[in-house]
């Protein structure tokens, strides 16, 4: 157990950020606003075709074109249908999901990405990239958690502000989604959520505010989902009074596809581009083409009869012309490239920093050198492609190193078999799960038990995969338990050879208790095309692990508090879903009430040791300096996050409604040590971030009396 120090004073103030200001192209704005007629204006604020919306020819005033994120650029579909283009140059690198750059608690790493990313989009010609997501992992079954980055809104703050600034700097828009509270997939296209306003403004919208005003994105997508009882994509409180008038947002809001409910819902709501609404665009027919919109031929009518004012059309024609010019028009635009080494090489960075070693009983880990002449590899996941499934994220790749093929290169004087050991079916989106053979599932399974009792060590490669009711848009999981008999292999495989390592995918918690059984853990998210490379370095050693959860694994399901209030808290009943556990989300939840994890937030494990000397405190007028020396006392270079968590000094209330959270993340950063290293690690707290949202003055105030400062490797190893 690695010691915390907690440090306790009385602290106070507020810091404020600042916007930024495009002189030149507001002046651009204002002159093409002064040529275009009505009928042009509004044909800015539709779509063209399936991810295309309109320019303005006569004005030279080109069109965008979007395309879904944010893990790699989709394969080019038809023009105005889910149907595949069948192009022969759009095979891409798939990067690693979000979910996978959170556990890397690397903000360099997150730049990596971003700029990355935004040289493939701007090499495909596409303007705004669907992504990244910011949405919170409230709850461990939701199908789209692999595209967001975990449960705690400091880190997914944090994490996404370098991404989206090094793809913009590309002359590519970032479109931040889904704005807001898209933390369920079943239901969602019209589920009403209640949640306190003090959960709004601790838990649920400190990450897109930090994309926005940090991070400066440029356009924002609406959920499908209801807040207040209206839909997100047309919702005034939201769009127009948090996201434009609280946060100075400048850009355009983009509608989910098919997201749009009504006419004067678009126009008041602060909807700006609207897309995929109930039409192929291609029927002869003009009811159903894309005059049909609500933001088209509805919304010029109501504008030339004078009951919408040409004011709302201006507005949402600067945000959509404002994002052209800094994007299809920005004369800095990036050529970018495509499938290139240093892609390939940042794919592989941030997958090998987002490995988690969860466990390591008896050092089994790493496998380096020539200890074993035979190994077996057991699991679909080995091979099956990861990259394929998943709903709108899915990826067309020019290849992928899969486990199987990187292992057998690691270890090239062993043999390296293989048994596939179950079976989980073809990934299917929108559609029922496969029916599995279960005579199948018997003879896979009993392959594999009959292989291990003959190998020198195995290696089990298996987890959640992309397929509908696993991590997959649209569907949520059914169970908590890892599907397809996976546990009771596991828990066989470790009576057959007691050197067992467990290798899981997956961007959402799921039952360990199997893990009790096995010596050596690793979970690996997503890690795209360079998933079996990263992998197999790091099962050798040739890459020390550092990942850090950003999600909490619970022992039970019943254990996460999104289920404690039965069908109201989740799903909902009657199109209505409630937060009852307000702003005990995650480790929040688990720390203040007391309820064990599996594997908490925050934790990692690495092959090296790491020692915490005493902390020194300087204290400014904006912030908190926190310095503590930090030595790697193992016999291997490695990298540690060392963690500043702030709480109460002593939690009176136990109620949902009332209580603080025992501890919560403010401040981290990783650092990368030789063996017997010192280097010394300043945490910056900014006063700011001591604040807590006050329902009953409706405003930000500080803390009330001592306040505790935690600093360890991990929230739950704290040593009073």
């Amino acid at each position: 157990m690695r010691r915390l120090f907690i440090l306790s004073f009385f602290l106070f103030s507020l810091c404020c950020e600042e916007a930024m200001a495009q002189p030149d192209v507001e002046q651009r704005i204002e002159e093409t606003i002064a040529q275009m007629t009505l009928h042009e204006k509004v044909q800015l604020l539709h779509a063209q075709g399936k991810f295309s919306s309109a320019g303005v020819q006569r004005l030279g005033i080109r069109e965008l074109h979007h395309s879904d994120g944010p893990h790699g650029v989709r394969a080019e579909v038809d023009w105005n249908t889910w149907g595949t283009a069948n192009w022969t140059n759009d095979s891409i690198v798939a990067f690693p999901s979000l979910t996978c750059l959170a556990a890397t608690w690397n903000r360099d790493l997150s730049s990596l990405y971003g700029h990355a990313i935004g040289e493939a989009f701007a090499f495909r010609d596409k303007h705004i990239m669907l992504g990244p997501g910011v949405n919170i992992a409230r709850m461990p079954l939701c199908g789209r958690n692999f595209e967001y980055m975990g449960e705690d809104p400091y880190l997914a703050g944090v994490m996404v502000v370098p991404y989206i600034r090094e793809v913009q700097k590309l002359g590519v828009a970032c479109c931040l989604k889904h704005f807001f509270l898209n933390n369920q997939e079943i239901n969602r296209f019209g589920v009403n959520v209640h949640v306190s306003e003090r959960a709004l403004n601790e838990i649920y919208l400190p990450a897109f505010r930090s994309a926005v005003q940090q991070g400066g994105v440029w356009t924002v997508m609406g959920a499908y989902n209801k807040w207040l009882g209206t839909w997100c994509c047309e919702n005034d409180s939201l769009l127009n009074g948090i996201l434009k008038r609280q946060w100075g947002f400048d850009g355009a809001v983009v509608s989910d596809w098919g997201g749009v409910h009504s006419t004067l819902g678009a126009a008041f709501g602060g909807m700006d581009i609207e897309m995929g609404t109930n039409t192929d665009g291609k029927t002869i027919d003009r009811s159903h083409g894309f005059n049909s919109y609500y933001l088209a031929d509805a919304f010029e009518s109501l504008v030339r009869k004078g009951e919408i004012s040409e004011k709302v059309l201006d507005d949402k024609v600067r945000r959509v012309l404002r994002t052209i010019f800094r994007t299809s028009m920005n004369p800095n635009r990036a050529i970018g490239k495509q499938c290139s080494p240093d892609h390939y090489e940042a794919c592989l960075r941030i997958a090998e920093e987002g490995i988690v070693l969860m466990k390591n009983d008896k050092h089994l880990l790493p496998l380096g050198g020539n200890r074993y002449r035979h190994i077996l590899v057991v699991g679909e996941n080995a091979t099956r492609s990861l990259t394929e499934g998943g709903g709108s994220s899915e990826l067309k790749t020019k290849y992928d190193i899969s486990p199987l093929d990187a292992i057998r290169d690691a270890f090239p004087n062993a043999k390296v078999d293989y048994a596939q050991g179950y079976y989980s079916g073809r990934p299917l989106y929108g559609k029922a799960q496969e029916r599995l053979d279960e005579s199948r599932q018997d003879a896979l399974r009993e392959e594999a038990l009959s292989k291990a009792t003959e190998a020198e060590v195995v290696i089990f490669v298996g987890g959640l995969n992309k397929n509908g009711f696993q991590d997959c848009e649209d569907s949520d999981r059914k169970e908590f338990a890892l599907s397809f008999g996976q546990p009771e292999l596991i828990k066989a495989l470790a009576t057959r050879n007691k050197n067992l390592v467990v290798v899981t995918f997956g961007g959402n918690p799921f039952d360990t208790l199997w893990s009790s059984s096995v010596p050596s853990f690793l979970h690996c998210w997503y890690l795209g095309s360079m998933s079996g490379r990263a992998i197999a370095n790091l099962l050798t050693g040739e890459t020390n692990p550092s990942g850090h959860l950003p999600i909490t694994f619970a022992r039970r399901l019943e254990d996460y508090p999104c289920f404690k209030g039965g069908e109201r808290t989740y799903p909902g009943v009657d199109g209505e879903v409630y937060y009852d556990e307000d702003i005990f989300v995650g480790y929040r939840y688990f720390d203040t009430f007391g309820v064990a994890s599996a594997f908490p937030f925050g934790h990692g494990l690495s092959y090296t040791t790491f020692a915490y000397g005493k902390p020194s405190v300087r204290v400014t007028e904006d912030a908190i300096d926190v310095d503590v020396p930090v030595t790697n006392t193992g016999k291997c270079g490695g990298k540690e996050v060392v963690q500043l968590y702030v709480g109460v000094a002593k939690e009176k209330s136990r109620d949902f409604a009332h209580a603080r959270p025992l501890r919560e993340l403010k401040a981290f950063d990783k650092v990368a040590l030789k063996a017997g290293e010192t280097k010394t690690v300043t945490l910056t707290l900014p006063k700011h971030a001591l604040q807590v949202f006050s329902p009953d003055s409706h405003r930000w105030e500080m803390r009330q009396g001592k306040v505790r400062i935690y600093i360890g490797t991990q929230h739950i190893d704290v040593m009073l």
